[in-house]
């Protein structure tokens, strides 16, 4: 979804958030490597706003038409939208509740995820071999992001997408953003593709069995059925699933990579190369004492990365290419691991061997923000104060725990917050 299904801090949690328990849900991170918390709720938009959205609305269509919409397309689309005002309550709230990536990847790779992955996997075995044999990309690989993004398609979201991408746009926070992707939906529905009644999915514009955003949708959506019509939205699963699968071809997909591995870091590892911008041939890895934590050899790639998203007291990962291009469909840490391991055990492949620190909890958005303005404050630059822990976040935090004379893992802890305090 980000331009992927849903970009960069916009990937956002859609529908009820998966359980550990045999409940098997759509589930979603929001940033790394974060899970947002959504709650429903319904909150009364005042007159002001429904006045000002109808006004807006007219300003709108006036500038659809001028970009080529049909003027019944935009009037059929919008009959019976009004403003939601439940959706910027979502949109405002959805930063600031985190789950630590050991905890989204107990809901992500649950024991019901997996078994329900393998039983959608054995259902529609030749649709997805089809699919792996055009598109090289495997069917498992697929089958994750479906099992991630709609609970295999049985969470695909009810919200009117037209409704919802209205709502944001008409809201100042992101609104070209929103406008791009509603001018983008309506010319979905003047393509003849689906029908405003049809076209729904998550609050925040996302739709269908793997969540594509509108503007992604006309890039790579596929008829695969050959039916004339890109129906990501229907019971049929075969054109999202191979619109998925054709958005990581696109990204370029390397079939028979791994995404990455969990590895055992040897004693004396200097946590500093930890990183994804650190890129290195496997082999270079293997000579400082790297090894599988499965006892699997190391496939020989020349660039490859190790990765801790919970610092040098969780696992660790070697991280291949194909890591960065499930990064396309949703940048979270915590999600193309979830994609990448779901996937590896949908195929029978073993759980992650590494422990957790389970007594950590997450920082909060404004936590976050603290940390990268106190970073910056002792001169180590994170390149913003956005509350989104990145490539540079992370490269701050190990140089400001090197400087004090701590492992330079860096993660993203409160013990390193109250240490910047």
């Amino acid at each position: 979804m980000r331009i992927a299904l849903v970009i960069g801090i916009l990937a956002l949690a859609q529908g009820a958030l998966a359980q550990t328990t045999a409940v098997d849900s759509s589930i979603r991170p929001l940033v790394r490597p974060g899970l947002a918390q959504v709650v429903e709720a319904r909150v009364t938009a005042p007159a002001s706003s429904n006045s000002s959205f109808k006004r807006w609305v007219a300003e709108f269509r006036k500038r659809a038409l001028a970009q080529g919409i049909r003027s019944d397309v935009f009037d059929r689309a919008f009959r019976g939208v009004s403003y939601n005002a439940s959706i910027v309550d979502k949109d405002r709230n959805q930063s600031e509740f985190t789950k630590q990536i050991w905890e989204y990847l107990d809901s992500a790779v649950s024991k019901a995820r997996v078994n329900n992955g393998r039983a959608a996997l054995s259902r529609n075995a030749k649709l997805l071999s089809r699919i792996e044999a055009k598109y090289g990309v495997e069917k498992e690989v697929v089958a994750a992001i479906w099992g991630l993004e709609s609970a295999y398609g049985t969470f695909r979201g009810s919200t009117s997408i037209i409704e919802a991408l209205a709502t944001l746009a008409f809201d100042p926070r992101r609104s070209a953003f929103f406008e791009e992707q509603l001018i983008a939906a309506l010319r979905i529905l003047q393509s003849g593709d689906t029908t405003p009644r049809n076209m729904t999915g998550s609050w925040a514009g996302a739709m269908g069995h793997t969540q594509f955003m509108p503007v992604s949708y006309l890039a790579h959506a596929q008829d695969f059925t050959g039916d004339g019509r890109r129906n990501i939205w229907g019971d049929d699963p075969a054109d999202a699933l191979a619109s998925t699968a054709a958005y990581l071809a696109h990204h370029g997909w390397t079939k028979g990579q791994p995404w990455g591995m969990e590895v055992v870091l040897p004693k004396g590892f200097d946590y500093s190369i930890t990183s994804e911008r650190f890129k290195k041939p496997t082999r270079f890895w293997e000579n400082l004492g790297v090894r599988s934590a499965h006892g699997l050899n190391l496939p020989n790639y020349r660039k490859t990365s190790i990765l801790l998203p919970a610092g040098h007291k969780g696992a660790a990962f070697i991280i291949f290419e194909n890591f960065h291009v499930i990064e396309k469909y949703n940048t979270a840490d915590a999600y193309v691991i979830g994609v990448g391991h779901l996937s590896d055990r949908i195929r029978g492949g073993a759980d992650i061997r590494s422990g957790w620190p389970r007594n950590d909890r997450a920082l909060s958005f404004t936590e976050k923000q603290e940390m990268q303005k106190r970073l910056l404050a002792k001169g180590f630059d994170p390149d913003g104060i956005d509350g989104i822990i990145g490539p540079n976040t992370i490269a701050a935090v190990q140089a400001y725990q090197k400087s004090i004379g701590v492992v330079p893992d860096g993660y993203v802890s409160l013990k390193v917050l109250k240490s910047l305090r």
